[in-house]
């Protein structure tokens, strides 16, 4: 299973020079639902809303999700590894929720302070 973070997403509908292998979108993929308005509020505050908003229906529809429940939020309340963002805490406690129910996570991020954070929890980082 492979967490998607934002800034693959983003890198993806923004056909960016980086963007993760076509093989990742066959895997299942899962998010938590602060990417959906982190996305949408990155597209609006590019003016791509119109032209880019059937691509990310798209791309949103094939995720499964995660919501901010308290315990994901309680996790990011409580420092990691390396300073990260807010947003990026809530991606990592989303990561850390999974985890500790059993299921096998890789953190697909382009944000090299999340991925190093995430390495420092133990987490693997997805080739993207």
């Amino acid at each position: 299973m492979i967490y998607l973070e934002t800034s693959v997403a983003l890198a993806h509908l923004l056909a960016e020079d980086r963007c993760p292998p076509s093989s990742m979108w066959a895997r299942e993929l899962v998010t938590s639902r602060l990417l959906e308005v982190e996305l949408w509020q990155r597209l609006h505050e590019r003016g791509l809303g119109a032209t880019h908003a059937d691509p990310a229906r798209l791309l949103l529809a094939r995720l499964s999700w995660l919501e901010p429940v308290r315990p994901v939020l309680e996790r990011a309340l409580h420092p990691f590894p390396v300073p990260v963002r807010t947003s990026g805490a809530v991606h990592l406690a989303s990561v850390s929720f999974l985890r500790e129910r059993g299921l096998a996570v890789e953190l697909a991020t382009y944000d090299e302070d999340l991925a190093a954070a995430a390495r420092g929890m133990g987490v693997p980082i997805a080739a993207v």
